[in-house]
């Protein structure tokens, strides 16, 4: 998988570190890189917060039916577990910004091999969080019955948990093979290799690609088609109209999340099989070598750890009644922090 601070074949689309690109990256990413991380730490957090609040309200509220029950609680545990695995991917954020401003790697052998196996680990775990999410949303808008009894709360709670075993065992390459050495035909200095050899990048890429992209959205697609086949015959067959409003809004909602996953990664990914064509590559260090391209798919990998907070605000009605009722309750603290001092 093409990494956020990915280089390699300095001339695979005919652009070399001399073109100037690599002086505009040092500039311009660190912005852009910083716009990202303070959105994406403020966002994810207020989520965690409005999140972990339903959670508590919920099992406080003993008079709601099981089945919104499992509705909400299903869904929240899941988006807590997004929200989870995007603020690890922005904590390594600032070391691949650092590499790219300094073109170089500092940071050591131990940390190239480390940073490479979050990065891997936590987009696999997000991917496969959002296949879940589109099985549950199935089992929920279909099969309602069946939900009940299969998504408990604790059985999503072990869910979201064990997807991380098949997201770090993708992730293993990363720890076992990256290493830190001298491009070629890069003049500047150590760099974060993926692998030495060009068959094993070739088998690796195209399997993470296959395990970590591909089939998870196959996955998706199947769920989300059968989830609107089964609400447009409902609609034609009159049944449930407040029921089917309701899934259907929640659907379109969690059905964002896939797409913006979708078109945030696409081009990293694009990028990444272009590069397995090229021999001559074999790392990825200190900054984009591949014309400005590579500098807007890294920009949307980056983007995509800050867009499920904004896509909340703006699809779900029930996320913004929770967020301004966060900020009333902070403002009447602020108030009473205020009048007590005054006091």
């Amino acid at each position: 998988m093409l990494q956020w601070n990915s280089s390699g074949s300095e001339d695979l689309l005919g652009n070399s570190s001399d073109t100037g690109l690599g002086k505009v990256e040092q500039v311009l990413v660190p912005i852009l890189d910083a716009l990202i991380l303070v959105l994406g730490v403020v966002g994810h957090t207020m989520v965690m917060v409005i999140l972990c609040g339903r959670q508590r309200r919920g099992r406080g509220h003993t008079g709601q039916s099981p089945h919104s029950s499992v509705t909400g609680t299903g869904t929240d545990i899941l988006l807590l577990a997004l929200s989870a695995a995007d603020l690890l991917l922005l904590s390594m954020l600032p070391l691949h910004t650092a590499a790219i401003a300094m073109q170089r790697w500092p940071f050591g052998d131990l940390m190239c091999r480390l940073v490479g196996f979050l990065g891997s680990a936590c987009s696999s775990a997000s991917v496969f969080t959002l296949a879940t999410l589109a099985v549950s949303r199935y089992l929920i808008v279909v099969h309602p019955a069946r939900a009940y009894s299969l998504l408990s709360p604790r059985r999503l709670s072990i869910t979201a948990v064990l997807l991380w075993v098949p997201a770090c065992c993708l992730a293993v390459p990363q720890l076992v093979f990256r290493s830190v050495g001298t491009p070629r035909r890069a003049p500047d200095g150590a760099a974060c290799f993926a692998f030495l050899s060009h068959r094993d990048q070739l088998i690796y890429g195209l399997f993470h690609f296959l395990m970590a992209f591909l089939l998870p959205l196959i996955t998706i697609a199947v769920a989300y088609g059968s989830i609107y086949v089964f609400l447009w015959r409902s609609r034609h067959a009159g049944s449930a109209p407040q029921v089917e409003r309701h899934q259907s809004r929640v659907t379109q909602t969690s059905a964002m999340l896939v797409l913006a996953f979708t078109l945030c990664w696409l081009p990293s990914y694009g990028l990444t099989l272009a590069l397995l064509e090229d021999r001559s590559s074999g790392a990825t260090g200190t900054s984009p070598r591949y014309g400005p391209f590579s500098v807007f798919a890294r920009f949307m990998a980056t983007s995509s750890t800050v867009m499920n907070p904004i896509l909340y605000v703006l699809m779900s009605q029930k996320f913004r009644q929770d967020l301004l009722g966060l900020f009333k309750r902070g403002g009447q603290r602020a108030s009473g922090t205020v009048a007590m001092a005054a006091a």
